[in-house]
């Protein structure tokens, strides 16, 4: 693949992953829109595993907390800060697994895979962001997060799974209406991507070596740095950017290109 088609693809899954955009329409409308040939499951894996690597090195500190309490959960002990946000995460993340097994299974998946539901979900979600990020209150931090709210805001992640609805948008959503900051409503939301990110890896690896696809091991070796290095970038500009603005801007690009794409898709 050239390389000027990695930097792209790279680039697109590094900042939207975390943006509250959508990083799988993004990758869909890609070839749809450009007429270049669909990068395949091997790049989409190798970027996933980028932008995995970026939210790990940036949350560490938090990334270790949570590993550390794998142990004591392990042993069904819930006596540690670790062992308590290992939990969460895992439970935030399930029903994102399951509504998935639900898409693959059926078929789903790759109906839903189309400019007109790539419109209408950039539109739809992006007004439900704007309007969660308007009544939301801000009384609320990370360190906050219970288990209810880990249920709540994983089930709104699980509807991310249709594409451009945005992982990061709609579990920023409902971490807003909850009450919580800006900032920390994203954190939440980039916290929760790193099982899921690890889930969605595994699976299209799977995949990969099911259909035989193992010879594009040095583009997706680029391709992941890249999208490390980009995802990198997005996070901290993000998060600077949240002290002193909302996420409107974000809105406006979500619904003018909603807007477009309906445009484009039915006339």
């Amino acid at each position: 693949m050239e390389f000027f088609n990695l930097l792209i693809i790279a680039i697109i899954q590094g900042l939207t992953e975390f943006l509250p955009v959508s990083s799988s329409g993004h990758l869909i409308l890609f070839p749809l829109l450009s007429g270049e040939q669909d990068q395949g499951q091997a790049i989409d894996a190798a970027v996933h595993f980028g932008t995995l690597g970026a939210v790990t090195i940036y949350f560490w500190r938090d990334v270790r907390i949570a590993l550390s309490g794998l142990v004591p959960l392990a042993m069904g002990r819930l006596d540690t800060p670790g062992a308590r946000l290992a939990l969460m995460l895992i439970v935030a993340t399930i029903p994102a697994i399951a509504f998935g097994l639900v898409l693959k299974v059926t078929g789903l998946d790759d109906h839903l895979r189309s400019v007109a539901v790539i419109g209408w979900t950039m539109l739809i979600f992006g007004v439900v962001l704007y309007i969660s990020d308007q009544l939301g209150k801000h009384q609320r931090e990370a360190q906050d997060w219970s288990m209810k709210h880990a249920i709540l805001i994983g089930l709104a992640q699980a509807i991310a799974l249709i594409p451009g609805t945005s992982r990061s948008g709609i579990t920023i959503s409902a971490a807003r209406m909850l009450g919580y900051k800006r900032q920390d409503a994203a954190k939440i939301s980039m916290l929760m991507s790193i099982p899921v990110i690890i889930a969605s890896t595994v699976l299209i690896t799977g995949e990969i070596l099911v259909n035989g696809e193992t010879d594009l091991a040095l583009d997706a070796l680029i391709a992941a740095v890249l999208a490390l290095v980009s995802a990198l970038l997005a996070i901290k500009l993000m998060l600077s950017f949240l002290q002193k603005y909302s996420f409107t801007p974000y809105v406006i690009y979500r619904v003018a290109l909603g807007l477009f794409l309906l445009w484009y898709a039915y006339f």
